[in-house]
């Protein structure tokens, strides 16, 4: 078994493939349009689906937000400088919502940006190894 893939709904769906894909370095891997069941799909990510979990978002026609609710938490990013990429996110137009730095009690260098509809990511920087 392994994971496949995390949905998030989307307000508008143009803008969340801008982000992911302008700002956040993923690719667009495929999309689906459903209108006779009013919703579309785009799936994306940083590699091919066979090889690791992606992110589907979805957009219900009609729907431009979402309460996010509180069990929501984040998607979590490996990346090898987070400081670093803060910047190249900040620059791209995203908002970085917690700079790089320790996390609380720790060593592992985390930063917080947030995607258009709200939704959290975490990176975290990648340790020595």
């Amino acid at each position: 078994m392994r994971i496949l893939h995390t949905m998030l709904r989307v307000g508008d769906m143009q803008r969340s493939i801008d982000f992911y894909t302008g700002v956040m370095g993923m690719q667009l891997l495929r999309t689906t349009d459903r209108p006779e069941q009013k919703y579309a799909l785009a799936f994306v990510g940083y590699g091919d689906e066979s090889q690791g979990a992606v992110l589907e978002l979805t957009y219900n026609y009609g729907v431009s937000s979402y309460d996010l609710g509180a069990g929501y938490g984040h998607i979590a990013i490996e990346v090898p400088d987070a400081a670093a990429a803060c910047e190249r996110i900040r620059t791209s137009g995203g908002t970085v919502t917690r700079e790089a730095g320790p996390v609380k009690g720790g060593t592992t260098v985390i930063a917080f940006v947030q995607d258009p509809d709200g939704y959290k990511i975490e990176l975290i920087e990648r340790a020595p190894r």
